[in-house]
C-alpha cells in the first residue's frame, strides 16, 4: 500500500518536524519505507511518501498516544485529499463513501 500526504508550506521548521515524524513512523510495524520529498518545480510543495505492508498496518500506525502526539500536529497541515493507494487488482470495486 502506498500513502502520500502532501503539504504546501514555507515554514522553515517544516522539514525538521517532518523528519521527526518520519523517523518515529518508519519504526511502526508494517512500514516498508517512508521519506520526506520536496517538489522539483514548486519549492513550497512537500510530501511524505510511505510504503506499507498492508492497509491494516497503515491504519494501525495511527493508534496510541505517541502516534496522536507526533502525527496529528503535522498531518493536520496536510492538503485535504485522499492519501492511500493500492494497485487496482488489490483494490476491487472502489465505491465512494456515503456520508
Amino acid at each position: 500500500m502506498l500513502a502520500i500526504s502532501r503539504f504546501r508550506t514555507t515554514d522553515p521548521g517544516f522539514l525538521a518536524q517532518a523528519d521527526e515524524v518520519v523517523h518515529w513512523w518508519s519504526q511502526r510495524e508494517g512500514c516498508l519505507s517512508l521519506e520526506v520529498v520536496q517538489n522539483l518545480d514548486d519549492q513550497e510543495l512537500w510530501a511524505i511518501v510511505g510504503r506499507w505492508a498492508s492497509v491494516g498496518a497503515y491504519r494501525r500506525s495511527f493508534n496510541g498516544y505517541d502516534a496522536k502526539l507526533l502525527l496529528t500536529p503535522l498531518l493536520s497541515r496536510a492538503i485535504d485529499e485522499p492519501s492511500a493507494y493500492l494497485p487496482p487488482d488489490e483494490l476491487g470495486a472502489n465505491l465512494p463513501r456515503i456520508s
